[in-house]
């Protein structure tokens, strides 16, 4: 792990991609909180300790440790494409109006309290345009409300040393009382990967698909494609970067199947998911069941993007001399 430069806290952990990312820019990271007892689970054998906080509602920021840097993967799901879909097909509220949105407004009272120089959330690219910019607009207003400069930009992982396709949101701001008129810079493009150089050489034969399954796969899309409509599975690219590994990839693996010659093709083992979302293999892959993994993976904040976005961060707060606060 690089020198400690900052300190940071990891809400919203999930299995700790912003934490393994921010450790590589050179950061500690002193307080943590995650719900969901999988994923807490896989965290405490990940960094040797489960998040302190079980609930970021029934957490006291009197008592998250003074720390540089605030980070948070809130949760994605009420602004996504398809949890809005979802959401509206049952009637149901999305966005800042539903339970799990509005845990925004949990995040920024922790913000509002513990005051940290800086901070770093990262959300689904939709979160943007959700409501017709409505969402990002309160988002935008409340942390500049609570004194923070903010700067947003999408950043794709294919960008930063991944074979995946994978857009998502990133929201930085600085303490304008300390720092004034901060003039802050996302990360540049490092480039780019290739899947065929993340997989492995043997797989458990059961990631193949079976004939019904394929079979029903291919006649979903046909039928999708008729209707003129873009969905279905997706055969990657072994030279190329895959679409973006989701929550939901433990159902069939249809928006990344790895092809096979003269075969079927194959969902991704857990290792080869861990991989492309840049976890590396020193960590390990089978604490909870696959259908776990695949669902934390596919909810995780991308650790080579965590860092990148990290060293800006770092870079910036030490040259404005706020890292000896």
């Amino acid at each position: 792990m690089a020198r400690t430069m900052f300190t940071f806290t990891d809400l919203f952990a999930g299995v700790g991609g912003f934490r393994v990312g921010l450790e590589r820019a050179g950061g500690r990271c002193v307080y943590s909180v995650e719900r969901d007892r999988f994923c807490r689970s896989v965290y405490g054998e990940w960094f040797g300790r489960e998040p302190e906080g079980a609930d970021i509602a029934d957490v006291d920021p009197a008592g998250i440790p003074a720390h540089h840097v605030m980070a948070a993967g809130f949760p994605c799901q009420p602004f996504s494409r398809s949890g809005v879909s979802m959401r509206n097909s049952l009637g149901r509220p999305s966005g800042l109006d539903c339970d799990d949105g509005n845990l925004f407004f949990r995040l920024a009272s922790a913000l509002e309290a513990c005051r940290p120089p800086a901070f770093v959330f990262e959300n689904v690219k939709n979160l943007m345009s959700h409501d017709g910019g409505n969402t990002w607009d309160v988002i935008r207003r409340t942390l500049g409300g609570l004194g923070y400069a903010v700067h947003a930009k999408v950043l794709d992982a294919a960008d930063f040393g991944l074979p995946q396709r994978r857009e998502r949101a990133f929201i930085v701001g600085f303490d304008a009382r300390r720092i004034p008129r901060p003039r802050f810079l996302f990360p540049r493009p490092t480039g780019g990967a290739r899947l065929r150089d993340i997989l492995e050489p043997d797989t458990d034969p059961s990631l193949v698909l079976s004939d019904r399954l394929w079979r029903w796969l291919r006649d979903h899309s046909a039928k999708h494609k008729a209707a003129g409509h873009n969905f279905g599975y997706s055969l990657a690219d072994p030279d190329g970067a895959t679409r973006t590994l989701s929550a939901r990839y433990f159902k069939d693996g249809s928006e990344i199947l790895v092809p096979r010659p003269g075969g079927n093709p194959r969902r991704l083992s857990r290792r080869e998911a861990a991989r492309l979302m840049g976890f590396p293999d020193s960590l390990p892959i089978d604490i909870v069941s696959r259908t776990q993994t695949y669902r934390q993976l596919g909810n995780a904040v991308a650790p080579p993007v965590a860092e990148a976005v990290g060293r800006q961060i770092m870079y910036f707060l030490n040259a404005a001399g706020a890292l000896r606060a």
